[in-house]
């Protein structure tokens, strides 16, 4: 082992202090974000965690085999860190080590010994890792570095985009072994190390600040970009509870409106009000300006009804519902490719009789559902989706990919779908009862028809995770309860575009008529 003298040592009080508290990178990085975001997460009920991706193969082990990291001494949960320190003296490969200095305790995916010192190499489960989450990595070295351990190279091990797995999984051409970050194009940018060194912080600092907080002198909230972001925070209603009773045409529900709470506190608090020159003038935030200075709903017409006018009967309605796995489980898969288990199709008749079907399989029945939805999709008519262009249409593609016995019949029904988000997202109609969400269920809610929240499952997430189990074959009892609930779930989605797109027929040429 190579290690040096240690040159940093507690003092009485950070002795003191590190037994008394320790923390987590994930502490950390929740503290840096919003010291209430910290506070609230540590004190509140933990919920149960439901990966949005699936990762059934446990990645460190898949990973110790594309670094030959045989005889590997393997840290636990709960794990003192002078056991990690201690196997240094004896082996050469150390996986999720467990190491503390300072109050702060972190886990280390693979430290490998070499005659300079040790090699770092970091596991990134996904495919590009970019340099936007510099905390964990600058907060693992200062770590090492302040035990006294010498690094001598650092590298991140990240799954391989252009790897298709065969009949078995190929470890060796699974992952990348990479010294550097990825651009937002996705290529090789700044070094690993130059990076870590150019923003490493000392994060005894923030140590201190979540050391001293006490539940009498909280701050108050303060309202972020990210607190609304892609990931709302779970703690966001808590926070900010007076939004949730702010009426549908508030200022805030203003889509891409970076100055809308400045307009808020200045008193303007509805669309209407918005301050010309201080929106950035999309077509979407036209339409709701507009709705709202027309009672409630703003359309235009000509463009509605040119977007309509080539809709032919009869018209299918299709839904997906799939998985997507980090490490692909079957043949022809790549890492972070979907698998769909499911579609709905609900068919509207020119004499306006209806009829549907729905497909659920679990396991890799790709073939058996694009040979099932070939059969029950009619052969002319228009197709309609909600975000087809970023769902259905994909999913259509990569099975004529998979499946080119069947490339010719998959592609002529993407070449005869319309995306029925297009009309909302485009600034073509806008009802301020959606209150800036765009979502099929959001307009669903406004039509005086079933509702999503009449089903067992109501949300996209929810069905996955309830799919799960039958896939993965676990002994529930309610089995064929997950399953009619799936299916009712899948046709919910394809039953509401058929509403919807109603819905914007009526309004378009009820106006004409009128």
């Amino acid at each position: 082992m190579i290690r040096k003298e240690r040159k940093y040592r507690f003092s009485a009080m950070e002795a003191l202090q590190s037994e008394k508290t320790v923390y987590h990178i994930s502490d950390l990085k929740k503290y840096s974000r919003c010291p209430l975001l910290y506070w609230k997460d540590v004190h509140s009920e933990r919920l149960p965690y439901h990966s949005f991706v699936r990762l059934d193969e446990t990645i460190t082990d898949l990973a110790a085999m594309k670094l030959h990291a045989d005889n590997a001494w393997h840290g636990s949960v709960g794990d003192d860190p002078d056991l990690a320190l201690a196997a240094m003296k004896d082996h050469e490969w150390l996986m999720k080590a467990r190491f503390q200095y300072g109050g702060l305790r972190i886990k280390v995916p693979f430290l490998h010994h070499a005659e300079e010192g040790w090699d770092l190499y970091f596991l990134f489960a996904g495919l590009y890792p970019h340099a936007d989450d510099m905390q964990f990595y600058c907060d693992t070295v200062w770590v090492l570095e302040h035990l006294g351990i010498t690094l001598h190279d650092i590298r991140i091990l990240h799954l391989n985009n252009a790897y298709v797995r065969d009949e078995e999984l190929d470890c060796e051409q699974l992952f990348i072994l990479s010294d550097s970050f990825y651009n937002s194009a996705n290529n090789p940018s700044i070094k690993v190390e130059e990076a870590i060194r150019k923003n490493m912080q000392d994060p005894s600092i923030l140590i201190a600040g979540m050391n001293a907080m006490q539940e009498d002198n909280l701050p108050a909230p303060v309202r972020r970009p990210r607190c609304a972001g892609r990931q709302k925070c779970r703690f966001y209603e808590e926070c900010f509870g007076n939004e949730v009773t702010m009426p549908d045409n508030s200022i805030l529900t203003l889509t891409g409106a970076k100055d809308r709470y400045a307009m808020l506190r200045e008193g303007r608090k509805t669309l209407k009000e918005a301050d010309p020159e201080r929106i950035e003038g999309s077509r979407q935030q036209y339409a709701e300006i507009m709705a709202d200075k027309q009672g409630g709903l703003y359309f235009d017409r000509m463009a509605l009804q040119t977007w309509l006018s080539d809709i032919q009967y009869p018209v299918t309605f299709l839904d997906f519902e799939w998985e997507r796995y980090a490490i692909p489980p079957y043949k022809g898969m790549k890492p972070y490719d979907v698998l769909p288990f499911e579609y709905s199709i609900y068919i509207l008749h020119e004499d306006g009789t209806t009829s549907s079907n729905v497909f659920l399989s679990w396991h890799d029945d790709r073939r058996e559902l694009v040979e099932s939805l070939l059969r029950d999709m009619p052969e002319k008519g228009t197709v309609v989706a909600y975000n087809a262009e970023g769902a259905e249409k994909f999913r259509i593609a990569e099975f004529a990919s998979a499946f080119p016995e069947y490339s010719d019949a998959l592609l002529a029904i993407n070449a005869r779908m319309k995306d029925l988000q297009l009309p909302f997202t485009a600034g073509i109609v806008y009802d301020t009862r959606m209150a800036g969400v765009w979502t099929l269920k959001k307009i669903m809610s406004m039509m005086n028809d079933k509702s999503y929240n009449d089903l067992i499952i109501h949300q996209g997430m929810d069905a996955v995770f309830q799919w799960r189990h039958l896939d993965r074959e676990e002994q529930v009892e309610d089995e064929q309860e997950i399953i009619e609930e799936l299916k009712a779930y899948c046709l919910m989605d394809s039953y509401a575009a058929c509403v919807v797109l109603k819905w914007l027929m009526k309004t378009a040429y009820e106006a004409d008529a009128s």
